[in-house]
């Protein structure tokens, strides 16, 4: 299980959003470049159809492979009061020969990204892993030195941290409290509610490029 949100930032604040990141997670900054491929079953394989994520690590020396399935978002009364999204995610690492496996079953190549930037994982009472990374498309399968942004000027950022079935409310009150401190920033919410810029972006990313960081919390 997850616990997780979103948000969208100009490009040309990320490297203030980076220094505000650095000050208040304490911890270095990981480079990320991911193809991320996305496969849908086939009619062999139910009359349901099931959707998983192949993601492949190409800033390793030798690229590694991650099978990611993420379930339906918690619902009810409780789940529609909070601003964090909470679903099941399975997450397992895998061969190389992943790809072939999956379509031998019968899934099917529907997409694919690559994103590219950087993470950082740092512990605040609950695991917490913010990513900020362009979305690019493929024009070629697999085409990954040729992708293209899918909204140029623009970054997404998500803050993820796992959770169980126990101790989600915690998670999601820690995720809530660490958002507050990207505000002037971003707005974060739950995936597929967009809310746009936040107009206090630029002067927030100004003074912050003039402090020079921030405070480690």
């Amino acid at each position: 299980m997850e616990c997780v949100v979103q948000g969208i930032i100009e490009t040309q604040h990320v490297e203030a959003l980076e220094i505000l990141l650095q000050g208040l997670c304490g911890v270095q900054k990981e480079r990320l470049r991911i193809h991320e491929l996305c496969l849908k079953s086939g009619p062999n394989l139910g009359a349901v159809s099931s959707e998983l994520r192949i993601l492949c690590d190409l800033e390793q020396p030798e690229p590694s492979w991650t099978v990611r399935h993420v379930g339906s978002s918690m619902r009810g009364s409780g789940a529609e009061q909070i601003s964090v999204l909470v679903r099941p995610m399975v997450e397992s690492k895998a061969s190389k020969n992943v790809l072939r496996f999956f379509y031998a079953l019968g899934y099917k190549l529907d997409h694919e990204l690559l994103r590219v930037g950087f993470a950082f994982h740092f512990q605040r009472g609950v695991q917490i892993t913010v990513t900020v990374s362009s979305v690019n498309k493929m024009l070629k399968l697999h085409s990954t030195d040729e992708a293209l942004p899918v909204t140029p000027g623009m970054q997404l950022v998500e803050v993820t941290a796992p959770a169980t079935s126990e101790n989600y409310t915690e998670v999601v009150a820690a995720v809530i409290s660490f958002c507050e401190h990207l505000a002037p920033l971003l707005h974060l919410s739950k995936p597929g509610i967009s809310t746009g810029v936040v107009p206090t972006a630029a002067a927030a990313a100004a003074s912050l490029m003039s402090d020079g960081g921030g405070t480690t919390l």
